[in-house]
């Protein structure tokens, strides 16, 4: 006779094999997990699986899916979705959720910590001092500038840039925003463009996805334009700036500041980035927090446990 554990339904788990997996005992309870890494299934096992949950930054390619025809939803543990064939996914109508509702008070948290940072000079100071340089030159140069009343663009106010806005605010920053569309409900002036949020704009933080229409959305026009005193945060994805021509400008003196959490070829940053006062760097942790490692795996749990009973699902990614 067939034990009730027989018949809980099966999940496929796609991760980079140096990704450790800690969700699985909390999934283990209701679903069947199939992890490649210690699992080894046949190609013909995986015909019949309808669920797949990607851990990480896992690629999902045409391929992947094609390899997966009963495929119905695909369970996403980032906010980002660069990484994930949505052409094929939305061919297929197949379900894809992502994180982003999980990981969003953090990751504004990370985008105003590196606004002040950089605007206050925390980073910078804390290496003055460290060195010993403070001490040899105690009238050096420690001047900062004020958060209040800075001009900050918010380029995609989504759930992050939304609240990311909302905590600006309190610093007496006044907010503008460009995005897909105008959002009606918003009261903050909007901007057709990047280049003309830029132009009226102080600091520009990125908090959009990637996508190819996004891809070098802050390019050496949109720099230029910032001009010298500005500066941008990145929150997103690297591939959202210029990386090279955001690295030739700062080194010209053209562009007042970066603070950056993620970057084109990570763990890879430029040499000249990290020799630069006026950068403050993060190697992709905006994420990392308990908080929001526990609220990505309820949200997994939920949207898995939901799908399977056909209930409603949350952070379900609009593909039309």
């Amino acid at each position: 006779m067939s034990s009730s554990h027989d018949l809980r339904p099966a999940v496929l788990i796609h991760r980079i094999p140096s990704f450790a997996f800690p969700f699985a005992h909390a999934l283990s309870p209701y679903f069947t997990l199939i992890d490649p890494v210690h699992d080894n299934p046949s190609p013909d096992s995986l015909l019949s699986v309808r669920a797949v949950l990607c851990f990480g930054p896992s690629p999902v390619t045409v391929h992947t899916l094609r390899a997966l025809p009963s495929l119905e939803i695909l369970v996403v543990t980032s906010a980002g979705l660069d990484k994930i064939d949505l052409d094929e996914c939305r061919r297929r109508r197949i379900i894809v959720t992502n994180a982003g509702p999980a990981f969003s008070e953090d990751v504004a948290d990370c985008a105003v910590a590196l606004l002040i940072d950089l605007l206050r000079r925390i980073s910078a100071g804390n290496r003055f001092v460290r060195s010993g340089a403070w001490r040899r030159n105690p009238e050096g140069d420690r001047l900062a500038v004020r958060v209040g009343g800075k001009r900050v663009g918010i380029v995609g106010l989504g759930n992050i840039g939304s609240l990311v806005a909302k905590r600006l605010e309190a610093f007496g920053c006044r907010i503008a925003y460009t995005s897909k569309r105008r959002k009606p409900s918003v009261q903050y002036p909007y901007h057709a463009t990047v280049l003309d949020l830029a132009a009226h704009s102080d600091a520009l933080i990125l908090c959009c996805a990637l996508t190819e229409e996004t891809r070098h959305v802050v390019n050496r026009e949109v720099m230029t334009i910032l001009g010298k005193g500005g500066i941008i945060i990145n929150i997103g994805r690297g591939g959202l700036i210029d990386e090279e021509e955001m690295v030739r400008l700062l080194v010209q003196g053209e562009l007042g500041g970066v603070g950056l959490d993620v970057f084109k070829n990570e763990p890879h940053v430029p040499e000249e980035l990290r020799q630069m006062d006026n950068v403050v760097l993060s190697p992709h942790c905006a994420v990392l927090t308990p908080e929001s490692m526990e609220a990505v795996k309820e949200l997994v749990v939920s949207n898995l446990k939901a799908f399977f009973a056909n209930e409603p699902l949350q952070a379900v990614v609009p593909l039309e």
